[in-house]
């Protein structure tokens, strides 16, 4: 019964580990303006390597955000526009934030 379970936890991890394709993330940089703002509304929300060591999260409305959390326009550099509004970050609200200041 314990090798069985020392299996089964084995294969759990090891399929829960990515691999080195897997580990790289799509960055704006490589892409046209239009291609991120295709790719963030096609995934709904995705993270995007926005240069360098730097990601974000981004979604295509609040939908993809939590019950608490607004919506805010997102800009990233792409590979043609150096800030490209490609959709959304969802953030919790601040005291600075009000109906219809932005998000």
């Amino acid at each position: 019964m314990d090798k069985r379970f020392a299996a089964a936890a084995f294969c759990a991890i090891g399929a829960a580990a990515p691999t080195p394709a897997e580990a790289q993330r799509a960055s704006t940089v490589d892409m046209t303006c239009r291609q991120a703002q295709g790719t963030v509304a096609r995934a709904g929300g995705i993270v995007l390597g926005t240069g360098g060591a730097t990601y974000d999260r981004f979604v295509r409305d609040r939908g993809f955000c939590e019950v608490t959390e607004i919506t805010t326009r997102a800009f990233a550099p792409t590979r043609d526009t150096p800030q490209c509004f490609i959709g959304y970050r969802c953030k919790e609200p601040g005291r600075e934030d009000r109906f219809g200041s932005g998000f």
